[in-house]
């Protein structure tokens, strides 16, 4: 069985089960595997109308969403190729590659994606946008025409740097890659959500090979997948998502890195002593010299989420605030047992000390 049978399996057997949910505005829009795959029925009702043979390739230009879930793994099912584009690159930029690609057909989101397009490439082939294609009764069946060693997707990079050059990659090298990166995602949640669903956040662009790959794996192992569609709330759609873990580049880590050091530094007091010292230790750790209480506090002071009763919980600790007095200093001790032995706060100086 290939990955994408697998795929359907997973969603028609959890039909009333939630698998992904966009964010809009603070409004949450979502789909079970049934509705989810009647969405794939429909686009392969219209693809099938076509009249494309096994191995076209079918561009996808539209920004994430339910429906570009849909059309993608319906432009497998097919047998086509999928190649999707980033909605957001230059219009000149995507009809070079789609030349280089040659595509029987283009998806497009919107219409205002399609006469980017058209206005560019006069010789386009014919474009379709997803209310066009989505506007008709789903097939009887979602059927898979795959072998392993037939194409699914050529995934393009930028361009940014040079000519964007596009890569093919089969179904077996997709049913290998979702192995590894589900196992090790098993690894990262050390199986916590083994009789649930993992919640994952996901912002990143499904052109980009490592996202979409995510959003297979994420449907393979019947996650929650959350898709933020306004860059501009996304700290607010991931505090909303309250996920486990989400696909990241290092461009908005660094982002986020600021973010805090900056929050932090105009906050001062004890967040910012905590900080510091989780900092110094992380490196210290990293240099062979062993972990420290300090990290843990620090996971503690991210993890964070309820502050009833002048109790901190935390994901994996549990420390109450002046639970206990000694002098000038306050105890914060682990009420959970995790192995934290407990911190002064020294009032004079802010300083923490552990033992």
């Amino acid at each position: 069985m290939n990955f994408l049978q697998e795929i359907f399996t997973q969603l028609e057997a959890a039909p009333d089960t939630t698998f992904l949910q966009e964010l809009r505005d603070g409004r949450i829009v979502s789909v079970t595997g049934s509705e989810l795959m009647e969405l794939v029925r429909k686009a392969q009702s219209f693809l099938a109308a076509q009249r494309l043979k096994k191995g076209d390739r079918c561009a996808l230009l539209a920004h994430n969403s339910i429906r570009w879930v849909a059309m993608d793994l319906a432009v497998m099912a097919e047998g086509l190729i999928v190649v999707p584009l980033y909605g957001r690159q230059a219009p000149e930029e995507l009809v070079v590659m789609m030349k280089d690609c040659a595509p029987a057909l283009i998806c497009c989101g919107d219409t205002e994606l399609r006469d980017g397009i058209v206005e560019n490439w006069g010789e386009a082939p014919p474009q379709s946008v997803f209310d066009q294609i989505f506007d008709r009764p789903g097939s009887s069946a979602a059927t898979v025409k795959l072998d392993d060693s037939d194409a699914v997707t050529i995934i393009y990079t930028s361009g940014t740097s040079g000519e964007a050059k596009g890569v093919v990659l089969n179904a077996g090298n997709i049913s290998h890659m979702l192995g590894c990166t589900s196992a090790r995602l098993d690894l990262l949640m050390e199986n916590e959500n083994k009789a649930g669903q993992d919640r994952v956040f996901h912002y990143l662009p499904f052109c980009f090979a490592g996202s979409w790959i995510m959003l297979l794996t994420c449907l393979l192992r019947r996650s929650l997948l959350t898709l933020n569609t306004d860059l501009s709330r996304l700290a607010k759609d991931m505090r909303a998502a309250v996920p486990d873990y989400f696909l990241n580049v290092p461009a908005l880590l660094e982002r986020m890195r600021k973010a805090v050091d900056e929050q932090l530094a105009n906050t001062g007091g004890l967040a910012l002593t905590i900080y510091s010292h989780a900092q110094r230790a992380w490196l210290r750790k990293q240099a062979g010299y062993g972990g420290s209480i300090w990290l843990s506090v620090a996971r503690a002071l991210i993890s964070y989420h309820s502050q009833e009763d002048d109790r901190l919980e935390f994901e994996r600790a549990d420390l109450r605030l002046g639970s206990a007095e000694c002098g000038d200093a306050a105890l914060f001790h682990d009420a959970r047992n995790t192995g934290v032995a407990g911190l002064w706060l020294d009032r004079d100086n802010c300083h923490l000390h552990d033992g």
